[in-house]
C-alpha cells in the first residue's frame, strides 16, 4: 500500500508539472501574439481620397492657362492598435514639376485602426504667404490651382488640348503612434498621389496614391 500511495503522488506531481508547463507555453504564446500584433507599429498612410471641383476655367489659346478650384478630401489611415497624433502640414499640388497650389492641413488624431478624414476647409491663394483656415464643417479643403508662373507653356497647351490635366500631390506629416498609453513611436506618413483632371467633364479622370 505505501508503494501505491507513493506512485499515486508521483503521478499527481507529474500531471501538475505538465499543467504548469502548458500554462507557461500558453502565456508565452499570448505574449508573442501581442508583440506581433499590438506592439507592431506601422507607418500610417496619408493620401487624397477624393476630389471635386468648383470654379473651373482654362484656355488652350496662344497663351494657355488654367484656373481651377479643387475641393480635396484627404485621409490619414491608421492601422495600428493605438492612436496616431499628427502635426499640421502643407500639401503641395504640382504640374510638370512646378507647384500650382497648396493647402494647409491641421494637426489631428487618427484613432486606433481607423481613418481620419480632414474636416476643416482651407482656402488657399497661390502666392499668399500665410493661407488662412476657414471655420467650416465640410470634409473638403479648397485649393485654387493656377498656371501663373509656369515656364513651359508648350506642354501646358498640349495637355489642355488633350483635355487632361495631370497633377501630383505631395506632403509629409509627422506624428506619434501611442499603444496602450505606454509604447510610443514617432512615424512620418508621406503622400505621393497622381491626379488626372478630365477638363471636358470637369471631373477626376484618374486618382492613384502610393
Amino acid at each position: 500500500m505505501p508503494e501505491d500511495n507513493r506512485e499515486l503522488r508521483r503521478r499527481r506531481r507529474k500531471r501538475c508539472l505538465m499543467y504548469l508547463l502548458l500554462l507557461a507555453v500558453f502565456k508565452i504564446g499570448i505574449i508573442l501574439l501581442l508583440t506581433l500584433t499590438l506592439m507592431r507599429i506601422r507607418t500610417p498612410k496619408f493620401r487624397v481620397s477624393s476630389a471635386a471641383f468648383g470654379a473651373f476655367t482654362y484656355s488652350a489659346a496662344a497663351d494657355p492657362s488654367f484656373d481651377i478650384t479643387l475641393y480635396a478630401e484627404l485621409a490619414v489611415k491608421n492601422t495600428n492598435f493605438g492612436r496616431y497624433k499628427f502635426d499640421s502640414t502643407t500639401v503641395y499640388f504640382s504640374y510638370d514639376g512646378a507647384d500650382v497650389g497648396s493647402a494647409l492641413v491641421p494637426g489631428w488624431t487618427a484613432r486606433a485602426r481607423s481613418t481620419r478624414k480632414i474636416r476643416v476647409q482651407v482656402v488657399i491663394e497661390i502666392f499668399h504667404p500665410k493661407p488662412k483656415p476657414i471655420d467650416d464643417t465640410r470634409r473638403r479643403m479648397k485649393v485654387e490651382l493656377s498656371s501663373a508662373g509656369l515656364a513651359d507653356r508648350v506642354q501646358v497647351k498640349r495637355d489642355l488640348e488633350a483635355g487632361v490635366l495631370p497633377l501630383n500631390s505631395r506632403a509629409a506629416v509627422n506624428g506619434e503612434v501611442e499603444v496602450l498609453r505606454v509604447f510610443k513611436r514617432k512615424k512620418t506618413a508621406e503622400m505621393d498621389c497622381f491626379l488626372a483632371i478630365n477638363l471636358v467633364e470637369r471631373s477626376t479622370g484618374y486618382l492613384s496614391c502610393q
